[in-house]
């Protein structure tokens, strides 16, 4: 897992610069005590794995979810940023105007990830460079596909589902679009999930370069791209994230057959959320999905 010591080195010089990004903003130090066991967690899991194996296990964490507080019409899987958990965005969303909708938040499950030199953190997918051309992690990815359609399959008929998500949550969410437009997985499983819209905070597209490969031919997938609503937002000050990957996205996806893409911009905006973004959510989510409006 770890190719060297050095590889732990860097990881504890990068760990005492960083400031955490909450999902309001608020920034949180990181104590010198955590630098301390985060040191131990890192020789425990350098001793015992030594390595990651040929075929991964994945055990998600658990499930947090939001009730309607009106009439059921729409459920949403929201995912969440890389090192979060289902429970800080369930809190959030429960403060939201939208009554009808009913939010599912799962927790990603823990796995050693590259950029972070193999330290293990809970995230969809592994990840080695937020770059265009980092590798895409595809045995990650269809796995937190797979567990987004699980999630959403024991859902009544008559209701419509969506799929959302922050940071590399939204970047997961978009990839389960992709899934669903095509028709499969990217192993080639067929993808079970009606999907109706999608929401991508502070995020990007994964295997964005083999997307028009996938969507030639099919007549299907060609016409589910071109109703399909997809509400993309990025600030432009994320550091984390940058801005130039929500904004490829969004061409991406429109260059490919995607009509009905929308792409916010926030001036000054960090990787973090502010109300003004999550106001536009909700009128948006009311307006695609067709819901009965703020009151329950």
């Amino acid at each position: 897992m770890w190719s060297s010591w050095g590889s732990i080195q860097k990881f504890l010089g990068w760990m005492i610069g960083i400031n955490y990004h909450g999902i309001l903003g608020r920034k949180i130090d990181v104590p010198f005590h955590f630098l301390f066991l985060t040191t131990l967690h890192i020789v425990y899991y350098y001793s015992i794995l030594g390595g990651i194996s040929a075929r991964r296990a994945f055990e998600f964490g658990r499930t947090y979810v939001v009730r309607p507080k009106g009439k059921h019409q729409a459920t949403i899987i929201w995912l969440h940023g890389l090192g979060d958990n289902g429970s800080s965005w369930s809190q959030l969303l429960e403060t939201l105007p939208l009554p009808n909708i009913k939010w599912i938040c799962p927790t990603a499950p823990t796995q050693p990830i590259s950029i972070f030199g193999g330290f293990p953190s809970t995230a969809w997918f592994n990840v080695g460079d937020i770059s265009e051309d980092a590798a895409d992690d595809l045995e990650g990815l269809d796995a937190s596909a797979a567990h987004v359609a699980n999630l959403l399959s024991t859902e009544p008929a008559d209701i419509k589902l969506g799929v959302g998500g922050f940071s590399m949550g939204a970047a997961t969410a978009l990839y389960s679009v992709s899934c669903f437009t095509v028709g499969k997985y990217g192993n080639g499983n067929p993808y079970p999930a009606n999907l109706s819209a999608a929401v991508g905070l502070s995020g990007w597209l994964p295997c964005s370069k083999t997307l028009s490969n996938k969507l030639q031919g099919l007549d299907e997938a060609t016409r589910r791209a071109q109703y399909f609503p997809v509400l993309l937002c990025h600030g432009k000050g994320d550091d984390v994230v940058p801005y130039k990957f929500g904004e490829k996205s969004s061409k991406c996806l429109s260059s490919n057959g995607f009509q009905d893409v929308t792409f916010k911009a926030y001036n000054g905006l960090g990787h973090y959320t502010i109300p003004e973004e999550m106001d536009e959510v909700c009128a948006w989510l009311t307006s695609k999905l067709g819901l009965e409006g703020n009151s329950a």
